[in-house]
């Protein structure tokens, strides 16, 4: 039996779905990783990559090999943002961390990379079926979440545009799989999307105006 296979059980059941105890814990310890992201926290990462282990067990009891292999994900681009803010807190004098727009070049290789990833994704999900009973919303969920994390890692302001849009398709597909609670918390992510999208907005805004106002003196 797995060792996450405990998690599977039911915590609590309202408005007719079954609440189970890796959806839950999974998800509130994500939702606290994107409030720590929001405060540019590098214990952001620890706390993704602890949700994305949790999460793999209410995946994998709703068949979604999608949301499993995005968890999978998750748990190895966390460890890669760890090691790009460490970096990041080393080189900026006051430990923070600096975020900034993408430039046009970066956009475009996050857009077309995520399009190009759904394709190649959900391809293989219709193909093989046995991977996903929904392959192109679970295709566009498992390659946009690499997208956010990306670009979350290297401090791009548009992270939270590609959790906005990863968010719009979760939220009913969490439901309609039976994991309520992982759709109850994609309404409360929107929310902290929008707000944190502003907050770094004006930050990378501050941060950038030393810079102009030392280039035109």
């Amino acid at each position: 039996m797995s060792v996450l296979a405990p998690l599977n059980g039911v915590a609590f059941t309202a408005f007719g779905q079954h609440v189970i105890w890796s959806d839950m814990i999974g998800n509130t310890i994500g939702l606290a990783a994107l409030a720590l992201g929001w405060r540019r926290s590098i214990w952001t990462w620890p706390a993704q990559f602890l949700s994305g282990v949790i999460l793999v067990a209410a995946y994998a009891s709703a068949h979604l090999s999608g949301g499993v292999g995005k968890q999978l994900l998750v748990i190895g681009v966390a460890s890669w943002g760890w090691r790009q803010w460490q970096r990041g807190r080393r080189q900026a004098q006051d430990g923070s961390i600096a975020v900034r727009f993408a430039s046009w070049p970066e956009r475009a290789v996050l857009l077309g990379g995520t399009a190009l990833g759904t394709a190649a994704v959900g391809t293989l999900f219709t193909l093989i079926p046995q991977l996903s009973w929904n392959p192109w919303p679970d295709a566009y969920i498992f390659v946009g979440t690499l997208a956010a994390m990306v670009a979350q890692a290297r401090g791009l302001v548009e992270f939270w545009c590609a959790w906005l849009l990863v968010d719009l398709v979760g939220v009913p597909l969490a439901f309609s799989s039976g994991l309520a609670f992982s759709g109850l918390v994609y309404v409360v992510y929107l929310a902290l999307v929008v707000w944190g999208m502003r907050d770094w907005w004006l930050r990378s805004r501050a941060e950038s105006r030393p810079v102009l106002e030392g280039a035109l003196s």
